[in-house]
């Protein structure tokens, strides 16, 4: 039949899965399945990345399901083919539910079949299997297209520079290894040209000048360093006390100032007749 020769020969051998059933941990597992199907490049790759653990989780839950080495084997081999289909044939989810009713047909229970051999699920096995690739496979069918048929951009994790190693030892120096530039480019355009005698002492008086400016600011002492804040306060109320005082000397003056005019007016005014009144 089609579906028994789609099945053969198996995506892993019985001592490979005898080999991986030896593993305590699902880590074992990866790493060892890794090498099996040869999946080279996981740690850059995450198309292979993807389908190692698509593999591995496929095992794993067949462990749980203690079967056999050959169930193992047909389970395995199932699981990829359906990737196969749709890598390869571009099955349509619904194409690839009726191809895995075929498949499971054949090596499920059926006992229309002459030959049992080919039968290695029972019904309760059968439908597990079902349930299991619903979630597993045919919920994310359009992550799977995505990743098989969609082009993804190439990231680029280097690139690459031509630099100038250094000269030979007969030249007078090598290169600035910094620059990685050669030594005439670097001598004409960055090296600083030599400052003339005359310039240079200016600028070393100048700067010995502002020095000198700088520890004579800082060597001044601070007037107020002596006074605490209590003697600021005292000295403070002091000359409010005097101000104060100042004024109200002031205003006392200048009211005396306005009573002697007053009295003044009042005695020159000249006074009534008394028969007339």
């Amino acid at each position: 039949m089609e579906n028994e020769r789609i099945l053969s020969p198996d995506i892993l051998s019985s001592d490979q899965i005898t080999d991986l059933l030896r593993e305590e941990n699902e880590d074992g597992i990866q790493e060892k399945m890794g090498v099996f199907l040869n999946f080279r490049n996981l740690q850059t790759c995450l198309r292979d990345a993807i389908l190692l653990d698509y593999y591995v989780s496929g095992f794993c839950w067949a462990k749980q399901m203690n079967f056999s080495i050959d169930q193992y084997s047909k389970f395995m081999t199932l699981l990829d083919m359906l990737l196969h289909n749709l890598q390869t044939l571009h099955m349509s989810l619904e194409d690839s539910i009726k191809w895995l009713g075929e498949v499971m047909a054949e090596i499920g229970p059926n006992h229309s079949r002459r030959n049992e051999n080919f039968h290695v699920f029972d019904v309760k096995e059968a439908k597990a299997i079902i349930d299991y690739l619903k979630i597993s496979l045919f919920q994310h069918y359009r992550l799977y297209e995505f990743l098989f048929y969609s082009t993804r951009e190439e990231i680029v994790i280097g690139t690459e520079q031509t630099i100038e190693v250094v000269k030979p030892a007969d030249s007078p120096f090598p290169a600035p290894l910094e620059e990685g530039i050669s030594l005439d480019t670097y001598s004409a355009y960055i090296e600083p040209w030599p400052m003339p005698d005359m310039e240079q002492k200016a600028l070393d008086q100048e700067q010995r000048s502002q020095e000198h400016l700088l520890e004579s600011e800082m060597g001044e002492e601070d007037p107020l360093g002596g006074f605490t804040i209590d003697d600021v306060k005292s000295a403070l109320e002091q000359v409010t006390d005097e101000v104060l005082i100042s004024m109200q000397r002031e205003a006392a003056l200048e009211d005396q100032q306005l009573s002697t005019q007053y009295a003044q007016r009042e005695n020159v005014e000249p006074k009534g007749d008394p028969q007339t009144l």
